[in-house]
Formats: structure tokens, C-alpha cells, sequence
């Protein structure tokens, strides 16, 4: 058990990133308008995340460098490299600002189901108090600068989320021939294409690539140790993605109609914390607001790191500057006079929207013999790559055609 715990770190920390505000929302949404009939996209997710995280994870042990610094070294042309490393860097930054919003927003909604909300008026901005004390939260314990705290808060957080939602998802007896049908049965109409398209931002982040293939560099500095972190991810997303699906039977055997307020998404909960329910959620977005407020401008900084090919690590005042301007646009955004959900909402979608772009990259980078050596992806990985890359693509490409629509 011991040497077990000890393997524990990344993986987790790539769980706790997508466990946050933006899937239990985005989860429960699903649940509450079309029941059980999205789990198949939950689970697609959940093995594109296993697929795409092991590249990373891969990448960053065989190279011991992140992803971005690889693509930067390996494209040897001026021009094609300046053109993707700005795509990247404001593919990431601007999606992380987003999705830090997102983070933000949902640990403001958990903080306000209990307290009154307040905001403080600065000329014609009003700057939401609450979205102001999360982020100095976040700032302190990324300014700590320790990996090992930080994974420690993770592990905690993660396994108290996934044992609350895990244990309601039982209790509330769901039909179990209904949610084979809504996993294995692709179904859904043109009005449910943008929840599965933030299914998929929410399940598989695509700043979460990033992240994983710098950590496992700092945790592990041997080929050999591949397979432990293999272990360690496939444990981590699979739990994940489990809670995930709990969210939402929970959502989908509730009375529930709509979604815009923390009470809201208590109320699936009542089933094991009766009338603490709302005090129960508004923790947990708390928590899971916070935790995954410190992997975005994290994975931020670590992109810039790479594209710019800086030395120094997460104690230099570069790193720390780019994590902190991360933070600062998420609290700003977050005081948008914006209802919640759809702030969250629409930052996973975003996410969904990135992922191809981010996925291409690292699929051209763990197929390379000068990076990745004997450990470049096989047949196998290649065509499963290819199949979640064209699916990613034509799941963006129909939610903006419904989008379009719309208009």
C-alpha cells in the first residue's frame, strides 16, 4: 500500500482537473434533459482521455521535456513554427481563461448557495468579492510552489467527490437496462450536439495534455517508469470518469427540470444528505472550484514555458507571472454579470472546440523516431488516435453548424 500511494501523482492530478465545476454541471445538465441517452459520449470520452493522456504521459518520460517544448524543437521551419506555437499559446491561454472563468464561477456558485453574494463597485465594473477570495486562494498555493502539497489537497478532494456521487448514484436505484442503452446506443438530436461537445471539453481538457506530459517529467526520469504511470493514469481517469457518469444517473433520477443554481444541483443528492444536500454541493463546487483553479493557469504556464523555451521552473518569476495573468483573467471574466451555468457551460465547449487542434500536435510529436525513440506509438495507438481526432473534429464541426443554426 505504501509503494502504491507512493506511485500516486499526475494521474490524479489530470482526474481532479476535469472532476471540477465544469463536469458536475455540464453532467448534471446532461442528466436532466436527456437522461440516461448521453452516457455513450461520457464513455467515449473517458477512453479518449485514457488514449490521449498516455501520449502525454509517454511523451513527457521518454523526452523528459513538455509538450510544447517538443513541437517548438521540432518544427524546423521559421515560419510553420511561429505560426503553431501562436496557435498554440492562444489556443491555450484563451481557452485557460475561459475554463478558468468556468472554475471560478463554479466554486462562486457553491460559496453563494450558502452565504449572500457580494461584489464590490469599481467605476462602472463590479468585481464579485467571492471570485476575487477564490483566486487569492489559488494564487497562495500555487505561490507555495510545492508539488507534493499540492497533490496531496488533490488526492484528498478527489476521493471525497467520487465516494459522495458514487454512493448517491446507487442509492437512487437507476434503471440499469437504461443506462446500458444510453452507453452503448449512440442517440441524440441536433438540440443535444453542444452538451456532448462539452461532455467531451470536460472529460478530455486539452490544456490537461500539457500539464501531464511536464509533471510525469518531474516525478519520473526513466523509460522503466513508464509503466507505473501507465497504472497510475488508467486507475485515476477511469475513477474519474465513473464519478462522472454517476453525476449524471444522479441528475437523471431526479425531479429536476432545469439547472441554474447550486440548490439546483443539489437536489440529486437528497437521496444521501437529505436537507445537507445544498450544503454538501456548494462544498464541493467550492473544493472542486479551487482545485481545478490551480491546474489551468498551472498548464498555462507550462505551455508558455515550452513555446518560449525558458530554463527556469515554477519558482522563476516568469512561470509565476503566467499562471498569475491566468487567474487575474479568469476572476475578471467571472464577474461578467453572466449567469453561472453558462459561463461553465460555455467553457467546456470551448474546451471541445481546442481539443483537435491540441490532439494533432501531440499525435505528430509521440510519432516521432528522434523524440520518442522505440517508445513512438504503435499501429494500434496510431489508428486509435486517428479515430479520436476525426471524431473530435466532426463533433466541433456539428456543434458549430448547430450553433450556426441557431443564429
Amino acid at each position: 500500500m505504501k509503494n502504491w500511494l507512493k506511485n500516486i501523482g499526475p494521474g490524479v492530478l489530470i482526474s481532479a482537473a476535469f472532476i471540477g465545476p465544469g463536469t458536475v454541471t455540464v453532467c448534471t445538465l446532461a442528466g436532466v434533459n436527456f437522461g440516461y441517452a448521453l452516457l455513450w459520449a461520457l464513455l467515449l470520452s473517458v477512453i479518449a482521455c485514457i488514449i490521449l493522456q498516455e501520449m502525454a504521459a509517454r511523451l513527457g518520460i521518454i523526452s523528459q521535456k513538455g509538450l510544447s517544448e517538443c513541437i517548438r524543437q521540432e518544427l524546423k521551419n521559421p515560419l510553420g513554427r511561429t505560426l503553431a506555437l501562436i496557435l498554440i499559446f492562444s489556443a491555450i491561454v484563451i481557452g485557460n481563461a475561459a475554463y478558468e472563468a468556468g472554475n471560478i464561477t463554479g466554486a462562486v456558485l457553491g460559496i453563494t448557495a450558502i452565504v449572500e453574494p457580494s461584489s464590490l463597485e469599481i467605476g462602472s465594473f463590479s468585481l464579485n468579492l467571492y471570485s476575487l477570495l477564490v483566486g487569492l486562494v489559488a494564487f497562495t498555493l500555487l505561490a507555495v510552489g510545492s508539488y507534493k502539497i499540492l497533490e496531496r489537497v488533490f488526492i484528498g478532494l478527489v476521493a471525497f467527490m467520487s465516494i459522495s456521487f458514487l454512493i448517491t448514484a446507487v442509492l437512487v436505484k437507476p434503471n440499469f437496462g437504461e443506462i446500458m442503452s444510453g452507453l452503448f446506443l449512440p442517440s441524440t438530436g441536433a438540440a443535444g450536439m453542444l452538451t456532448v461537445i462539452a461532455i467531451v471539453g470536460t472529460t478530455v481538457v486539452p490544456y490537461n495534455l500539457f500539464l501531464h506530459a511536464s509533471l510525469v517529467g518531474e516525478k519520473w526520469k526513466q523509460p522503466g517508469d513508464l509503466k507505473i504511470a501507465r497504472k497510475e493514469l488508467f486507475f485515476a481517469i477511469a475513477l474519474g470518469g465513473l464519478v462522472s457518469m454517476a453525476i449524471v444517473i444522479v441528475a437523471a433520477a431526479s425531479s429536476l427540470s432545469q439547472v441554474e443554481t447550486a440548490a439546483d444541483l443539489a437536489v440529486g443528492l437528497e437521496p444521501l444528505f437529505g436537507t445537507y444536500a445544498t450544503w454538501f454541493i456548494a462544498l464541493g463546487l467550492m473544493a472542486a472550484g479551487i482545485t481545478s483553479s490551480i491546474t489551468a493557469p498551472l498548464a498555462a504556464a507550462y505551455v508558455v514555458k515550452g513555446c518560449l523555451g525558458w530554463k527556469e521552473g515554477m519558482n522563476s518569476l516568469k512561470f509565476k507571472s503566467v499562471w498569475a495573468g491566468i487567474l487575474i483573467l479568469g476572476v475578471i471574466f467571472s464577474s461578467l454579470q453572466i449567469k453561472p451555468v453558462e459561463i461553465i457551460k460555455f467553457a467546456q465547449v470551448a474546451n471541445g472546440l481546442l481539443l483537435p487542434v491540441i490532439a494533432i500536435f501531440l499525435f505528430w510529436i509521440v510519432n516521432k523516431a528522434s523524440i520518442m525513440g522505440e517508445s513512438r506509438n504503435t499501429t494500434l495507438q496510431n489508428v486509435l488516435g486517428l479515430v479520436i481526432i476525426s471524431i473530435s473534429i466532426l463533433l466541433g464541426a456539428r456543434s458549430i453548424y448547430t450553433v450556426w443554426e441557431q443564429l
